[in-house]
């Protein structure tokens, strides 16, 4: 029972919670039907119509809401102020979803929503129509059971987040005093583990990379030419191996690790505690061991020391059989996962500068950016995270723990540098939840448990208020 560990009584919303189960998931349910495909032109029309569902429930509810066209895909963009003397939430997620192929993997059809076993099996139930719908129903919530919010609410939804649109960076610059809030809650992120609430306070940056590598000016036949001449692909080898040191795991970039922030003596004490298995981690992802950089834990190098990673390589024959040929080029993907207080644009450039250094005689290199992204880390003290912290303790029974995560969102960092307040991460799903692959699922008592908590947080905002006012 919500507040089952809490000698808080419990509200007339979260009764209402309670007492409207099967509507809050019927309306999800509907919500995940709509195939709103970002990055596919053909779903164009789909995640038009996801976006006026949205629309439509957060004006049937009770809120002021308008859809912004964009050279990409719509922004739901809705609010409900109460008084300009109260704090202001903002709500954040996104509406789009992963293509769901292959197709063939998954047990059910992505866009017909299953509930099975005390999980809702679809594209997009965790990441992040099932998450963020959680935000609109505890609005809901306590808007039909007071009447009105405890705090002044804003929603900013976008439609492309999963196809790296920049139409809500745009907008988000463009629009802070309309965007104005005390703090932003997001809830596209994954607890720690089942039944343990989970506060994230960091974000690593990105830094992806292409170069290719390119020799003679055609394929050439290797007994004709080989050892005559500087292979491509054996270049590409070198440079690609020249990344890393083999033994120690560190990045050989130079300069890579001058502006790192090290981890404080508390994030290490915490980290360490919390329970972690390395086998069963091992198990978990099909190794026999973990690796990686040198006087390091694993979780303190996934959330918390700089990576780089190659994420693609090709070049010569890759069909059937033996083709003797010395390709005229290959290529590579490489992407740096970056902290506090790395610049992604200053380490574009060292990466560019270190691959021609290393790089062989005989074949010219090209280096082009795809994507950065810059770390985020929040203060974890304060009054918001306070009462994020009290609302999750008091739903889910116990404290939550403060991580970090390897992954990055972008317009976190956006939120943080444009609206210059907190940023709350408090996610729902899980890290087996399949995001982004066949059979995504999200638990349903999750769900209802991340409107239970998005209502307590609402409700501890404006106790906090009313005392600040007394």
């Amino acid at each position: 029972m919500t507040n089952s560990d809490s000698d808080q009584p419990i509200s007339p919303s979260l009764r209402w919670v309670d007492e409207n189960h099967q509507a809050c998931l019927d309306g999800l349910l509907d919500y995940l039907r709509i195939p709103s495909v970002s990055t596919d032109p053909a779903y164009g029309d789909e995640v038009a119509r996801c976006s006026r569902y949205l629309d439509d429930e957060l004006r049937r509810i009770g809120l002021e809401s308008r859809i912004v066209e964009t050279e990409g895909h719509p922004l739901v963009v809705a609010e409900r102020i109460k008084s300009p003397e109260l704090p202001t939430v903002l709500f954040y997620g996104h509406y789009d979803v992963q293509p769901p192929d292959p197709l063939e993997l998954w047990t059910s059809p992505p866009f017909e929503p299953r509930v099975e076993d005390g999980k809702i099996f679809a594209r997009g139930a965790t990441d992040d129509k099932g998450q963020s719908w959680a935000h609109v129903k505890a609005v809901e919530a306590i808007l039909a059971t007071a009447g009105d919010l405890p705090v002044n609410v804003r929603f900013l939804v976008e439609g492309e987040e999963e196809s790296g649109g920049e139409a809500i960076e745009h907008f988000v610059r463009a629009s802070a005093e309309e965007l104005r809030s005390d703090c932003v809650v997001i809830s596209d992120s994954s607890m720690y583990a089942p039944g343990q609430p989970s506060l994230l306070y960091g974000l690593k940056g990105l830094l992806y990379m292409e170069m290719l590598v390119t020799g003679p000016d055609r394929d050439l036949h290797s007994g004709s030419y080989g050892g005559a001449l500087t292979n491509p692909l054996n270049a590409l080898a070198q440079i690609v191996g020249a990344l890393r040191d083999p033994r120690t795991g560190k990045v050989l970039i130079p300069g890579f690790y001058d502006d790192v922030r090290d981890l404080e003596a508390w994030e290490r004490e915490q980290f360490a505690a919390l329970p972690f298995d390395e086998k069963d981690y091992c198990d978990s992802i099909g190794i026999s061991e973990t690796f990686g950089e040198e006087g390091f834990t694993t979780l303190e190098r996934v959330w918390a020391r700089p990576t780089c990673d190659v994420n693609g390589i090709w070049g010569g024959y890759q069909g059937a059989g033996a083709k003797t040929v010395i390709a005229a080029h290959g290529g590579a993907k490489v992407s740096m996962r970056l902290v506090p207080d790395q610049d992604p644009k200053v380490l574009a450039k060292a990466f560019e500068a270190y691959v021609r250094d290393v790089a062989p005689v005989g074949v010219d290199v090209a280096v082009s950016v795809h994507s950065d992204a810059l770390p985020v880390r929040f203060d974890v003290e304060g009054p918001f995270m306070d009462a994020a912290q009290e609302a999750l303790k008091q739903v889910w029974g116990r404290p939550a723990v403060k991580v970090r995560e390897g992954g990055s969102i972008p317009i976190v960092q956006t939120f943080s540098e444009v609206l210059d307040v907190p940023v709350l991460l408090i996610g729902f799903g899980l890290s087996d939840d399949c995001l982004h692959a066949p059979n995504e699922k999200f638990g349903v008592e999750n769900f209802y448990q991340g409107i239970r908590t998005t209502v307590r947080l609402l409700e501890l905002m404006g106790e906090q208020a009313g005392a600040g006012q007394s």
